[in-house]
C-alpha cells in the first residue's frame, strides 16, 4: 500500500511519539531565550546534565529534522521548540515543533534575506539572533532589523517592528545579531542603531538610548539584567562601550569604553558579584567593578586587564572561575580574582557554546563536537565527547529537562539522556 504524504508524516509523528513515551515533557522543561532561563547558561537543578555522552549509557537520538541554515539557538517552552532558518536566500522561516515527537505544529515566514559584506561571508547570510519566549509569545529578530512577535501556540503574528522604517536607520551590515531580552511587559534589544525598549504586548517604543551604533557599526552583543551595587539594571555592550542602563527610564547610569578590532564586542557581559567580565575580539580581557556611593554617583573601576582575546563565546562562571573559549581557538580557565589563566588547551573549534551545571560543563563546538567537561581549576578534564554534526554548529546549544537540542547548519537534532 502506498501512503499519501499526509499519512506518511502522520505515521512518522506517531512513531516518534512512541519512542518518546518514556521521556515525558514537563511544563517546566524550558530553555526560553539566549543562554537559558536566566541568561547565564547555568542550570541550577542537581544533575541537569548527563553523566555520559557516548556508548550505551550515553545520549539517544530522539528525532532530527533537515532545515535551512541558521545561527539562532533553539528555544523551548510548554512542550514547544522554536527554531529559525533562512530559506533559499530569500525568506526567513520560523517553525514550531512538538518537543516530544518532532511534529511540526506550525510555520510562518516572511521576506527577510540579505547579503553581508564580502569579508564576513564565511559567517553566512542567514538569520543569527536567538528568539525569546515569554507569556505565550515568541519574539524573532529577523536579519533586516525587524522584530516579529508571534503567538507561541499558533504562529499568528501579533505585531512587528521594522526598526529601519520606524527610526529611518540603515539596515545593519552584518544583520540583526542581538538576541531579544523579555523582562515583564517589556522587550529590550540592540537594533535601529540604538538600544530600544518596546512594549512586549504591542511593540510600541517606550524609549531609545545609546544611539549612533548603526550601519556598519550595528551592535552584536545581547543585553542582560544584573543587580550591581544594589541596583537591578540592564547591562549592554555596544560596539565601543560597556554600559549600565536604568530599565524603567532608559537613563544611562554608567559607561566604560571597550576597545575591540573593528568594534567587534560580541560576547554577553558576564557578572560575578558586582563585577563584570568582558573580552573583545582583537582586544583584551577585563574585569570591571561597578560601584555607587550614597549620592548615587556611579563608578566603574578596572580590577584587572589581561591579554586573553575572546571571539564570540560567552563564558560560564563556576566556583569563581571563568571558563571561556578564546579567539585563538583554545579553551581556558581564568581566575576571576586576578585574570590569570589556570590552564589552557590546544585549539578546539572556532567557537563554543556552553552550559554549566555543578562542576560540569557541556559544550558544543562549531565543528560539531559535543563535550562533557569537569570544571576544575587544576587541569582540563574531558569526561566524554560525541560527534553530533558534520557541518557547522554555531547556534547555542540548549538543554531542557532530560533533552539536549543541537541546531547545526543543516538541521536540528534532539537527544534524550538519563540523569545520573
Amino acid at each position: 500500500m502506498r501512503l499519501s504524504r499526509f499519512h506518511y508524516h502522520w505515521l512518522c509523528g506517531f512513531c516518534f511519539a512512541l519512542m518518546a513515551m518514556d521521556m515525558p515533557v514537563e511544563a517546566g522543561d524550558t530553555w526560553p531565550q539566549w543562554r537559558g532561563p536566566d541568561r547565564t547558561a547555568l542550570l541550577n537543578e542537581p544533575n541537569a546534565l548527563p553523566a555520559k555522552l557516548s556508548g550505551d549509557a550515553g545520549l539517544a537520538l530522539a528525532w532530527e529534522r533537515t532545515l535551512g541554515p541558521s545561527y539562532s539557538g533553539p528555544v523551548i517552552s510548554d512542550g514547544i521548540l522554536i527554531t529559525t532558518e533562512t530559506v533559499e536566500a530569500l525568506d526567513e522561516r520560523v517553525t514550531a515543533f512538538a518537543v516530544a515527537t518532532g511534529e511540526v505544529l506550525w510555520t510562518t515566514q516572511w521576506k527577510g534575506a540579505m547579503s553581508v559584506p564580502f569579508f564576513a561571508k564565511s559567517n553566512g547570510d542567514w538569520i543569527r539572533a536567538t528568539p525569546a519566549i515569554a507569556n505565550g509569545k515568541v519574539y524573532i529578530a529577523g536579519m533586516r532589523d525587524v522584530l516579529v512577535c508571534l503567538n507561541l501556540e499558533t504562529g499568528e503574528e501579533i505585531w512587528r517592528c521594522d526598526f529601519c522604517e520606524r527610526f529611518k536607520t540603515a539596515v545593519p551590515a552584518f544583520g540583526f545579531a542581538c538576541s531579544p531580552l523579555v523582562d515583564g511587559d517589556a522587550v529590550y534589544v540592540q537594533a535601529g542603531e540604538a538600544l530600544c525598549k518596546l512594549n512586549a504586548e504591542t511593540g510600541e517604543t517606550i524609549w531609545r538610548v545609546l544611539e549612533g551604533q548603526g550601519g556598519m557599526d550595528s551592535a552584536f552583543s545581547s543585553p542582560v539584567i544584573y543587580e550591581l551595587a544594589g541596583k537591578r539594571q540592564l547591562v549592554v555592550q555596544t560596539r565601543n562601550e560597556l554600559c549600565g542602563v536604568d530599565t524603567q527610564s532608559g537613563e544611562v547610569i554608567w559607561k566604560q569604553p571597550i576597545d575591540a578590532f573593528r568594534g567587534m564586542n560580541i560576547l554577553t557581559p558576564t557578572a560575578i558579584g558586582d563585577s563584570l567580565f568582558t573580552s573583545a575580539y582583537g582586544g583584551r580581557s577585563n574585569l570591571w567593578k561597578v560601584t555607587s556611593d550614597d549620592q548615587k554617583v556611579w563608578r566603574v573601576e578596572q580590577v584587572w586587564d589581561e591579554k586573553h582575546q575572546a571571539y564570540m563565546s560567552t563564558p560560564v562562571v563556576i566556583g569563581g572561575l571563568f571558563y571561556v573559549h578564546l579567539k585563538n581557538k583554545r579553551f581556558a580557565c581564568i581566575d576571576s580574582s586576578d585574570g590569570k589563566e589556570k590552564w589552557t588547551t590546544t585549539p578546539m573549534g572556532d567557537y563554543w557554546s556552553m552550559i554549566g551545571n555543578g562542576n560540569r560543563i557541556l559544550s558544543l563546538s562549531s565543528d560539531g563536537d559535543l563535550r562533557l567537561i569537569e570544571a576544575s581549576p587544576d587541569e582540563y578534564r574531558e569526561l566524554d565527547i560525541l560527534k553530533v554534526a558534520d557541518d557547522s554548529s554555531w547556534a547555542h546549544i540548549a538543554v531542557a529537562g532530560n533533552r539536549i537540542f543541537v541546531r547545526h547548519l543543516g538541521g536540528l537534532k534532539t537527544y534524550t539522556f538519563t540523569t545520573p
